[in-house]
């Protein structure tokens, strides 16, 4: 057997985790519009007859603002120590930014290979195709470049084979029904902030965080309060809206897609709070996660 771990990095928004979410067939990581969605490295596990490969989703390398945006990016930097190969995305569409030309610095220091994967290709014509090969193999050695498009599926089984190349492990580091490092309370608090961010549009800054207070299974239901925190009250009150409407949608589809996960009937209850400035307080950094591992 064959196996290694496989890093995706990228500028936020250009479908790392609709790519992770794909090539494991399931969904580990939320997905949404929003600059910035995945916020923790999530590690999707692939299996086949032969081959175990880790993905390792990072959060989008940019340039911090504050201390939130610090933890990110260390946590994206560390994902690129002891693997096999790092797939860097880039949103084909849109073509090169600042963004992009930030990160090729980073993998600059990194002797790991690169491979470049040029995703949302079903927005683009052939010759938009070739033009950001062009672009982009001037800036880089890269390994392999591929033409894909996480969302409609093309060209994924060929990524997963040209990842297999470069695998250096046979040891076995997951059960076969093993598909990610991400346990069930994690994903409650990340499908409620993906509600939020997609039903909210660009109201809500991604800013906003959420956290599991209570979970409580009985016989035939869980019973569960999910705290959505925000910095400013402005904030709140979009998210609870009009006579509370906006959080009644946002809890509705949050419990289906939880119910969905866990494969039993949920009650949930959310409760929004204002804590202002919480992006760059150490103590609710450390208190959400985001510490320093």
């Amino acid at each position: 057997m064959k196996s290694g771990f496989i890093s995706i990095v990228g500028r936020p928004n250009t479908g790392k985790s609709t790519l992770i979410n794909t090539i494991i067939n399931k969904k580990i990581a939320i997905v949404s519009n929003v600059a910035g969605t995945t916020r923790n490295t999530i590690q999707g596990v692939y299996h086949d007859d032969d081959t175990q490969i880790v993905f390792v989703d990072t959060p989008g390398i940019h340039k911090a603002s504050d201390k939130l945006g610090k933890h990110l990016n260390k946590q994206s930097y560390e994902s690129l120590e002891d693997i096999d190969a790092i797939l860097f995305v880039v949103d084909a569409s849109t073509g090169l930014g600042k963004g992009d030309k930030f990160i090729i610095e980073a993998l600059k220091h990194t002797t790991v290979p690169v491979i470049l994967v040029l995703n949302k290709i079903d927005k683009i014509t052939q010759e938009g195709i070739m033009n950001a090969i062009i672009t982009y193999k001037d800036l880089y050695d890269f390994a392999d470049i591929i033409p894909i498009s996480a969302l409609k599926k093309d060209n994924i089984n060929r990524l997963i084979e040209l990842t297999k190349n470069y695998l250096s492990d046979n040891i076995k580091y997951y059960d076969d029904d093993t598909i990610t490092n991400n346990d069930e309370y994690f994903m409650i608090q990340e499908l409620v902030r993906e509600k939020i961010l997609n039903l909210t549009n660009d109201e809500v800054p991604h800013s906003v965080t959420c956290v599991l207070t209570q979970y409580k299974e009985k016989a035939n239901i869980i019973e569960m309060s999910v705290d959505i925190i925000v910095t400013r009250d402005s904030l709140k009150k979009i998210i609870i809206g009009k006579q509370g409407n906006m959080l009644k949608t946002i809890g509705t589809e949050a419990r289906v897609d939880i119910e969905r996960m866990l494969g039993k009937q949920v009650y949930l209850e959310l409760y929004v709070k204002t804590v202002k400035n919480w992006r760059n307080k150490e103590k609710y950094l450390l208190e959400l996660g985001f510490n320093e591992k």
